[in-house]
C-alpha cells in the first residue's frame, strides 16, 4: 500500500554483485582494495559539503552524510579524494539500469530548470529566521529532548504537532507554486505528479528546491527525528522526496489509506481557507502486518492549521478525508535513510535486519509478542501446577 514517487530511493544492492575497486588514480594503497566503509560513523568529524557538485549521479547531502563511515586513514584527505572513494562504493551497489533512471530524472530536473524563471529567490536558500516561528527555532537552537517537547504536543502515540512556518514563508511557497504550474500549463511541459495517489501538486525538488529541502531535512527534522524515531533510522537520515498537494472540490478531494515511502514524515498545512481534510491514522505497521486491524489506541484524527506540522512515521497508517470546501495545500517532506545503512551491516535499513527488527515499532508485532509471552507464562503456570498436583482448570 506504500506510494511510490518519482525520488531517487535506491534498491538494497544485491549480494553476489563483484565489487568494483578503484580507478587507480587516487594515489594511495587503500584504493587498491575493495573500497570498506567503517560499521559506526565517526560523530565528531564534521564532513565537506558537496553543495556544489550538482552533476554527480547522486545527492550531494549523501556524499556528506556517508563521509562519517569513511576509514579513519581517508577521513583528512582531500574531497577530491573522498568524492573517489565514495562515489566507487555508491556505483558498486547501484545497478545500471538505476543510475540510467536516475541520470534520466535528473535530465528532467535540468530542463525545468533552465527554462523556469522563479519568482521568489529567497526561497532557493535556507532563510530560517524569516521562514519559522521563533518558538521552533529556539528547540532547534537548544537541541534536546527537553527543547522539543516544549513545543510539541504527542495527541497519539508517535505522532507529534507543533507549530513551525511563518505566515510568511506559506505565502511564498504558496505563490511560487501557482506560478510554477501556470508556467507548466502555458509551456505545455508535462510534469511528474508527487506520487501514484495524487492527480494535483507538484514535486518541490524538481525546479529548484531541492537544496533548501536538504537543509530543512538535515538541519531540522533530523534532530527530532534523532530524538523520537530511532528505531527507524531517524539519526540517519540522507535523502528526501519533497512535494506539495493541493486538494479542493476541483482537485483531488481526499487520500485514501496508505502508508509513506519514508522512514519519517513531515507535513505541514500551507493554507489557504477549507475546510474538511481531516488526517486520519490507524497505527503503525510493518509490511507484514499493513492490512491487519486497527486497535482501538491506535484511532486518531487530526485537523490540518497553516503553519502547522505533523511529525510520524511512514508507516504510520493514515489517510485524509474530503475536503469539502475551499483548497488545502500542504507541504510534504518524505525523508528517508538510504546510505550508508546499505552497506553497514550494523546499522538500520540492511533489508533483512530490518524485517528481522520491526517488532519494536510495529504495534501488530508488539501485540504478537505479547501474546506469545501470555501464553508463555500460561504453559509455564500449568507445568509448576502439574507438578504440585494441583487441579489444572
Amino acid at each position: 500500500m506504500s506510494i511510490d514517487g518519482p525520488a531517487e530511493r535506491r534498491k538494497q544492492p544485491p549480494q553476489t554483485q563483484t565489487p568494483r575497486t578503484g580507478n587507480g588514480n587516487c594515489g594511495i594503497s587503500s584504493m587498491s582494495l575493495a573500497n570498506r566503509l567503517r560499521l559506526n560513523p565517526n560523530k565528531e568529524h564534521k564532513p565537506d559539503s558537496y553543495d556544489d557538485l550538482h552533476q554527480l549521479e547522486f545527492s550531494p547531502l549523501l556524499f556528506s552524510s556517508l563521509e562519517r563511515y569513511l576509514p579513519p586513514t581517508m577521513l583528512n584527505g582531500s574531497r577530491d579524494l573522498k568524492l573517489q572513494y565514495m562515489r566507487d562504493i555508491l556505483l558498486r551497489y547501484s545497478s545500471e539500469s538505476e543510475r540510467t533512471r536516475v541520470q534520466r530524472h535528473r535530465e528532467y530536473r535540468q530542463k525545468i530548470i533552465s527554462h523556469y524563471q522563479p519568482v521568489h529567490k529567497e526561497l532557493y536558500t535556507m532563510q530560517a529566521a524569516q521562514f519559522f516561528v521563533p518558538s521552533f527555532l529556539k528547540a532547534i537552537n537548544e537541541n534536546t529532548e527537553d527543547s522539543f517537547r516544549s513545543i510539541m504536543a504527542e495527541p497519539a502515540p508517535g505522532i507529534y504537532t507543533f507549530e513551525m512556518l511563518q505566515p510568511y514563508f506559506c505565502e511564498l511557497l504558496l505563490s511560487e507554486v501557482e506560478t510554477f504550474e501556470r508556467w507548466v500549463i502555458e509551456t505545455n511541459f508535462r510534469i511528474m505528479r508527487p506520487n501514484t495517489m495524487n492527480r494535483y501538486g507538484c514535486v518541490l525538488d524538481d525546479f529548484g528546491l531541492e537544496t533548501m529541502l536538504d537543509k530543512l531535512m538535515e538541519d531540522f527534522i533530523r534532530p527530532m527525528s534523532r530524538v523520537f524515531f530511532p528505531e527507524v533510522g531517524g539519526s540517519t537520515l540522507d535523502s528526501h522526496h519533497g512535494f506539495v498537494v493541493e486538494y479542493g472540490t476541483d482537485k483531488d478531494s481526499e487520500l485514501g489509506f496508505h502508508v509513506d515511502d519514508s522512514e519519517v514524515t513531515l507535513n505541514v498545512c500551507l493554507g489557504k481557507q477549507f475546510s474538511g481534510g481531516e488526517l486520519f491514522f490507524r497505527g503503525i505497521r510493518c509490511d507484514k502486518h499493513v492490512n491487519s486491524e486497527t486497535q482501538s489506541e491506535e484511532i486518531f484524527d487530526y485537523s490540518h492549521v497553516p503553519g502547522h506540522a505533523v511529525l510520524h512515521r511512514g508507516r504510520n497508517r493514515h489517510g485524509a478525508r474530503a475536503t469539502t470546501s475551499g483548497c488545502r495545500v500542504n507541504l510534504l517532506l518524505w525523508c528517508r535513510s538510504v546510505y550508508p545503512q546499505s552497506f553497514c551491516s550494523s546499522v538500520f535499513r540492511e533489508l533483512k535486519k530490518y524485517q528481522k527488527d520491526s517488532s519494536n515499532w510495529c504495534g501488530e508485532c508488539q501485540r504478537e509478542k505479547k501474546e506469545r509471552q501470555r501464553q508463555s507464562i500460561a504453559a509455564t503456570k500449568l507445568e509448576l501446577l502439574k507438578r504440585d498436583g494441583k487441579p489444572t482448570s
